[in-house]
């Protein structure tokens, strides 16, 4: 009861947030910046991944997801899960709400930069013509889950199943413009990122929809969930798709509103809440190495999010971070009790905060994140390999 009348509460705060003026869309202006993006960026990253002298190391990057992708499309949807005003974007490269769940860059950012290319636009930002989305597309949205219904109490999203329909639609169009040859080339060569499940246990297990929890033991959702994961993924293989990057969950037992919901008296994690999460993300690794037998010609790997961040949290000053347990924005207790509505909740200085919101982590954990995705430069995270190290056996 507890829950849901907090997640009530929180609807109707946020409710106040459609009064304000939208953000608008910046895909051009996003684009032009790639270059200046890449200048600043060269001495971070490798020369061969990000000048563009060089040819990326993959044609396209595919993201599908929740809010931890999500680059602007619930911003077309009717949903209180929205991220297009201030403070949301104010640390970004634009300096404005873009419709990531961030003050400045998500993970997928990072790793765009890596493989040579742009910033990856949203689905619904796109006008539809092949152009728009033929260095790839983020179909990712804000409350999506892998079961269909969660995160429906905060209105319109685009759920997993929905998300692959969009790839499909997306794949078609490559087919009638670039012939089926090019287009079976550009699907296999290219990159595809899920990162999802999270709402289904924020909006769905952990608020007993549907009795869930009744009916299912959380070892038994677990496998429900990575069985339907396991599933699309062999749909996208079907569609010719062979490199993948499956995201485990993050420790949302340690995020602000959880720790405020369950009073937590001096920033313990909710021990039962990540459990479960551990879990999931045990089963979906060993799901995936199951699939990657029965795919040979596939290149899948997992990238176990509880664990890289969990690392963070316990040493948070080698990372730079003196702030663990509160949300750079928000109110109540550790910044979890109403969510991020107006600038003046922020703190001036996200970059030593670990949250920034109820349940979103800052850019500055988010580029921790990528770089472990990428080449495992903190903690090593992804398995079998990470992404560079994938990349570069398929190169060979």
């Amino acid at each position: 009861m507890l829950i849901n009348s907090a997640i009530f509460l929180h609807c109707i705060l946020i409710s106040t947030m459609f009064l304000q003026p939208k953000a608008q869309k910046q895909p051009q202006e996003l684009d032009d910046l790639f270059s200046d993006t890449i200048a600043k960026a060269a001495p971070l990253f490798p020369q061969s991944s990000v000048s563009p002298l060089f040819p990326p190391l993959v044609p396209a990057f595919f993201i599908i997801g929740d809010s931890s992708v999500d680059c602007g499309n619930n911003n077309f949807l009717g949903t209180l899960a929205r991220a297009d005003r201030l403070p949301y974007g104010r640390d970004f490269d634009t300096h404005q709400p873009t419709g990531r769940f961030c003050n400045g860059r998500i993970p997928v950012d990072y790793l765009a930069l890596r493989l040579g290319l742009p910033f990856v636009p949203s689905y619904l930002g796109q006008s539809g013509m092949v152009e728009d989305v033929i260095r790839g597309v983020n179909y990712a949205s804000a409350g999506a889950g892998i079961i269909f219904s969660s995160g429906s109490e905060l209105g319109q999203h685009i759920s997993f199943t929905q998300q692959i329909e969009q790839v499909t639609d997306t794949f078609q169009q490559f087919i009638l413009s670039l012939g089926e040859a090019a287009a079976n080339d550009l699907i296999s060569n290219s990159l595809f990122y899920i990162s999802i499940g999270i709402n289904d246990y924020i909006h769905y297990y952990l608020l007993n929809m549907s009795n869930v929890q009744n009916l299912y033991l959380p070892w038994n959702f677990n496998q429900f969930l990575a069985t339907t994961v396991k599933q699309e993924i062999m749909n996208l293989y079907n569609a010719n798709v062979r490199k993948v990057v499956v995201m485990g969950l993050a420790p949302i037992g340690c995020a602000p509103y959880y720790l405020w919901l369950y009073g937590s008296q001096n920033g313990e994690c909710v021990k039962e809440i990540n459990d479960m999460i551990m879990e999931f993300n045990f089963v979906m690794r060993y799901t995936l190495e199951e699939l990657g037998e029965e795919l040979p010609d596939a290149n899948i790997i997992f990238c176990d999010v509880f664990q890289g961040s969990m690392d963070i949290l316990k040493n948070y000053k080698s990372y730079g971070f003196n702030v663990t347990a509160e949300a750079c924005c928000g109110l109540g207790r550790y910044g979890g009790w109403i969510i991020c509505l107006s600038p003046e909740m922020a703190c001036s200085n996200a970059s030593n905060h670990i949250w920034w919101d109820q349940f979103h982590p800052t850019d500055a954990v988010n580029a921790i994140l990528a770089d472990n995705v990428w080449s495992s430069l903190h903690t090593e995270m992804c398995y079998p390999s990470n992404l560079q190290e994938m990349l570069a056996a398929k190169a060979r």
